[in-house]
């Protein structure tokens, strides 16, 4: 761990609902109810890609990465987990986790752009991060700071 104040992108602050930390990376659940959509951000700052991690750091990155997709293979029954680390509007590296469904809002296109983003409410958010919960492998450690409010996403 390291002892720096991490900060998360301000982009992901306000499109994301925080889930909780594990030992390297913040679960973020996207706040688009249109899909099952989670980020995983190593909380490294000033990191861009994951070549740029250390070793130890991509391994458990990559741990991490496995463990939250067989648990929204579980709790989602997709027809396709998408995973990406793209950087290209937010820089810091994360990782999305989105499952796809055959009759979702942008199958079979990539959901970036597409349509707007339909915004949780605060109860449906957390009923998301809820179905996740018993699903992890590795508990989730809560945050000591409160989540921010629900608001809708920029564009991605």
């Amino acid at each position: 761990m390291t002892s720096v104040s991490f900060t998360l992108h301000p982009r992901l602050n306000a499109d994301c609902i925080v889930a909780g930390d594990w030992p390297l990376s913040r679960l973020l659940l996207m706040n688009d109810s249109r899909y099952p959509w989670y980020i995983l951000v190593p909380r490294r700052n000033d990191v861009r890609e994951i070549h740029e991690l250390d070793a130890a750091d991509q391994t458990q990155l990559f741990r991490e990465s496995m463990i939250l997709s067989r648990a929204l293979a579980q709790a989602y029954k997709g027809d396709k987990l998408n995973i990406a680390a793209l950087g290209n509007v937010v820089p810091q590296l994360h990782m999305h986790h989105i499952v796809r469904f055959t009759t979702d809002a942008a199958w079979p296109s990539p959901v970036w752009g597409k349509h707007p983003a339909k915004p949780y409410s605060e109860g449906e958010a957390l009923a998301q991060i809820e179905r996740l919960l018993p699903r992890l492998e590795l508990p989730l450690m809560p945050l000591r700071t409160v989540a921010p409010a629900v608001t809708p996403p920029a564009d991605q």
